[in-house]
């Protein structure tokens, strides 16, 4: 009978075949394994490269398997360790107490019972490595240097090597070396004095232009309009930063569902880089339904039909029609029709709007009937990625019958706003977590017909949040407006163009525009001034779940400046569902200092935060 020698790497999954075999009883469905020795940073990059803490519970696990999981986690611990600097650690794992060479550990572990079963990491560290001398090697461009982003004497932390090593590629690509290679690092340590020599070898090539600029995927867009939008050209520079900002740029205009840019890989005939931006075009149209309901106005619904791309060059055409109505500040139904047309790049300018309305309102409120129809253009012009700006001119037929008075105001204004949003949220649905948002509004209106009069609205309105658990789930959300009318007396004014408190905008818990003077019949006035103010707590409750508690307060005055007239408070409660297109709200709030003739209470619903 000839015999002939096993080798190692086979031996121990044969003898975990056969103890599964003959000790299928036996096996462990679950252990107690944790690592002691370290914690912070380096204890939760332990634990999640350790396959007895990831694997632990998802099934039975025999004595051998556990063994030789057990074994092969000492040099993925070690190799943790290494990542953080610490290169002269040490790992022992015992199971039971027992460690992993004693003989006769599988044996115990198939007698033991399976709860009983315990695995323990300890792990040394060691001294921590800090890099000593930095190297770079090859051809090094004045100025690569300067990237990188490690020091002699920092501590020797891996991810902090390889950071470097990407931090000297993008510094030559964005210098134009396009087909730039940075190899290494190379990495020498010196167990002695604890350290770490680090050598990057650069091989930049020569500096490359941006060669021809194509595109693949275009079908209704107009090329002309696509490449007015890059930023970048042929002759230009190769810099992944601009590049990057073109893709943006794309994506800004609003036609694309998706963008991505590559370069052909290797150079043209002249030298230089061509580059390919390869585009996917959004629907040229799209139908929004939309609604909301409170107990003051009512069930508001509204439909859009939009064109997103009407000439070819991202020309939007949205058609709304909205219906509002049956709620305790509303005394009948309503309607809102508006035609918007907007032309981008007006004047050829990136991020410049030119925008015009038409639009045809009904109102009959418990303040005042209202039907009128407004004509206005406006540019609207983004200045930075913080801050945003318009101005227009609106001409409004405005009847309006108060107090069982028919009124007909013919109305020029001119708008102008400033924006700022720090908030970094594009899509107006999704919750800010952090950051700012301020609005400042002007407009001054001229009134002819049956009041000639020349007033001037200022609005100041901001929000701020505060993200109180670092991952989003628990916010603080402020909000605050002051606003005044300079000219004439609050009667003078027409009663749709005063100012107004109450519902979800100012102060729930009182019905919409309930708050400030009153007639003697306790209808809504209409005042020159306002504020109003609101501390709101959300909570996530889960991953589609939410909760709120806020708190509102506000004041109207006739006649005096912002911050005069009766104060009124309300409080309530809410609940989220988060849903792909943002949350639903539901909020129900009450008046803490009830007005004559208020509700006890008010509900809305609607899509999306308050504010």
């Amino acid at each position: 009978m000839a015999f002939h020698k096993v080798p190692g790497w086979l031996l121990a999954p044969l003898l975990c075949l056969i103890a599964a075999r003959e000790a299928g009883a036996a096996d462990i469905q679950k252990y107690d394994f944790q690592i002691a020795g370290a914690s912070g940073a380096v204890q939760s990059t332990l634990q999640a490269s350790a396959q007895l803490a990831v694997l632990n519970g998802k099934g039975a696990v025999s004595p051998f398997a556990l063994i030789e999981r057990a074994r092969e986690d000492v040099p993925r611990l070690q190799t943790a360790l290494d990542s953080f600097g610490y290169y002269q650690n040490q790992v022992a794992i015992t199971i039971d107490g027992k460690p992993l060479d004693d003989p006769g550990l599988a044996a115990a572990l198939d007698d033991a019972p399976a709860a009983t079963v315990t695995v323990r990491a300890a792990v040394t560290p060691g001294p921590l490595y800090h890099i000593g001398r930095i190297t770079l090697k090859g051809t090094v461009p004045e100025g690569t240097a300067d990237a990188l982003t490690i020091a002699r004497g920092n501590p020797a932390v891996a991810r902090n090597i390889l950071d470097a090593q990407a931090a000297l590629l993008n510094r030559l690509q964005e210098d134009g070396y396009a087909l730039a290679k940075v190899d290494g690092p190379e990495a020498t340590a010196d167990d002695a004095a604890h350290t770490i020599d680090v050598v990057f070898t650069l091989t930049p090539g020569k500096r490359v232009q941006i060669g021809a600029i194509g595109f693949q995927g275009l079908k209704e867009v107009n090329q002309s309009f696509a490449r007015q939008a890059l930023g970048v050209h042929t002759g230009d520079l190769y810099r992944p930063s601009r590049i990057e900002a073109a893709r943006q740029a794309l994506v800004g205009l609003g036609v694309f569902s998706g963008v991505n840019v590559r370069a052909a890989g290797k150079l043209d005939a002249g030298g230089r880089m061509p580059l390919i931006f390869d585009v996917e075009e959004r629907k040229q149209h799209a139908v929004t339904l939309s609604g909301n309901y409170s107990t003051d106005l009512g069930l508001g619904l509204s439909v859009t039909w939009s064109h997103r791309n009407l000439f070819g060059n991202g020309e939007q055409l949205n058609l709304t029609a909205g219906g509002t109505g049956l709620g305790t500040a509303s005394a009948g139904l309503g309607y809102n029709l508006i035609a918007q047309y907007i032309q981008p790049w007006f004047f050829q300018e990136p991020g410049q709007t030119l925008e015009f309305d038409l639009s045809g309102v009904k109102q009959q409120l418990q303040a005042y009937d209202q039907t009128a129809q407004t004509l206005a253009a406006y540019v609207r012009r983004k200045f930075s990625p913080l801050w945003s700006g318009s101005a227009g001119l609106s001409l409004t037929h405005d009847e309006v019958t108060q107090q069982g008075t028919d009124q007909l105001y013919q109305l020029i204004a001119l708008p102008v706003g400033v924006n700022y949003d720090s908030t970094g949220n594009a899509a107006a649905l999704t919750d800010p977590t952090h950051g700012l948002r301020a609005n400042l509004t002007l407009t001054p209106t001229q009134s002819l017909g049956d009041s000639n009069l020349l007033f001037l609205p200022v609005q100041i309105s901001g929000s701020t949040y505060f993200d109180m658990s670092g991952d989003g789930r628990s916010v603080l959300a402020l909000r605050a407006l002051v606003a005044s009318i300079l000219g004439g007396s609050n009667l003078s004014v027409p009663p749709d163009r005063r100012l107004y408190a109450g519902g979800s905008a100012t102060v729930r818990g009182f019905a919409y525009q309930s708050i400030g003077p009153q007639f003697p019949d306790a209808s809504p006035v209409g005042a020159k001034s306002v504020d109003a103010a609101t501390v709101e707590w959300r909570q996530r409750i889960g991953e589609d779940w939410g909760a709120a508690l806020f708190v509102d307060a506000g004041q109207a005055s006739a006649d005096g400046a912002p911050f005069s007239g009766a104060l009124r408070v309300g409080a309530g409660v809410g609940a989220r569902y988060y849903t792909p297109i943002g949350a639903v709200r539901v909020d129900v709030a009450a008046p803490l200092n009830r007005m004559r003739g208020g509700n006890a209470f008010e509900i809305y619903i609607g899509l999306g935060q308050a504010f």
